[in-house]
């Protein structure tokens, strides 16, 4: 379990969220956009890169394998929808087959338990403002 106010205490923490693991976009430009520039965030003073999706833990544990992640990224369940009724960044997907309640496509920072950077995707099928290059000028 994540405790938002102990662990982000004095840190500067990034926060990207995907509607689902393995899914096209999110396996194919998200993720692995933060996974190569680990390195950059790190330079910039990210204590800790998050990622988050509605998939339960065990989806994310098995997508952090294929993708690579070891210890690089947090991979974090929203498999109950806590963190997407508490910001209203939320989409309903369920013409797609991937139901309502699902969090959109969207990238945070927060310094010291605050938010200095929110900005959620217009289209979630698209990565630009959520995406590590635009965190990272951000920074």
């Amino acid at each position: 379990t994540l405790d938002t106010v102990t662990d982000f205490a004095n840190k500067k923490v990034v926060i990207f969220a995907v509607p689902g693991a393995f899914t096209p976009t999110c396996s194919a430009q998200h993720l692995p956009g933060y996974l190569a520039k680990v390195g950059e965030l790190k330079a910039k003073g990210v204590d800790l890169i998050i990622g988050t999706s509605s998939n339960d833990f065990f989806v994310l544990d098995a997508w952090g394998k294929q993708q690579g992640v070891t210890d690089k990224i947090l991979l974090v369940s929203d498999a109950n929808g806590e963190l997407g009724r508490a910001t209203g960044l939320t989409l309903d997907l369920t013409s797609k087959g991937l139901g309502p309640g699902r969090l959109t496509r969207f990238a945070a920072v927060v310094v010291d338990g605050k938010v200095t950077y929110l900005e959620q995707e217009p289209n979630p099928g698209e990565v630009s403002v959520s995406g590590v290059d635009a965190v990272l000028a951000a920074l």
